[in-house]
């Protein structure tokens, strides 16, 4: 997992092919005033979603893990709470992984919680177990998914 401003993102754009065409995307629109749903940049390769998205309690945020999939997840609207949790850690799996969709629950909790306010980002790998969307009320937030 990574977090830091998108101001800083050329630090990470090595890792990645895909990460510098994301992250130019990602500085180049104004998301607080973009529709919502899927735009593709690159094919199935790399795309993002823009969603008004529902919080919830730390609770009710399941950990999720994705097999060929980057998240860089960006909170547009107001600062979103994320929870952690090492996917080596993960044991309470709710079904197996659904391949078609990229993404397996767990019912684990997570070790670690963050906030990461507008202007910020996370980068989750493979082996980082997630749980988005924790707060209250209502985020404008931007998922960009780079295939592995």
């Amino acid at each position: 997992m990574i977090i830091d401003k998108l101001d800083n993102s050329k630090k990470y754009e090595d890792l990645h092919p895909l990460f510098k065409q994301a992250f130019d995307y990602l500085k180049s629109v104004d998301f607080s005033k973009a529709e919502t749903g899927k735009t593709e940049l690159k094919e199935k390769d790399l795309f993002l979603m823009v969603s008004d998205s529902d919080l919830k309690t730390a609770d009710n945020a399941k950990l999720e893990v994705h097999n060929k999939y980057i998240d860089i997840q960006l909170p547009v609207s107001k600062p979103e709470t994320f929870g952690w949790t090492s996917r080596a850690d993960l044991q309470q799996e709710t079904e197996p992984f659904n391949e078609e969709r990229d993404i397996q629950f767990f019912n684990d909790k997570a070790e670690t919680f963050i906030t990461v306010h507008p202007g910020n980002f996370l980068i989750f790998f493979p082996e980082d177990g997630h749980a988005p969307c924790i707060g209250e009320g209502q985020v404008r937030k931007v998922v960009v998914k780079i295939r592995m």
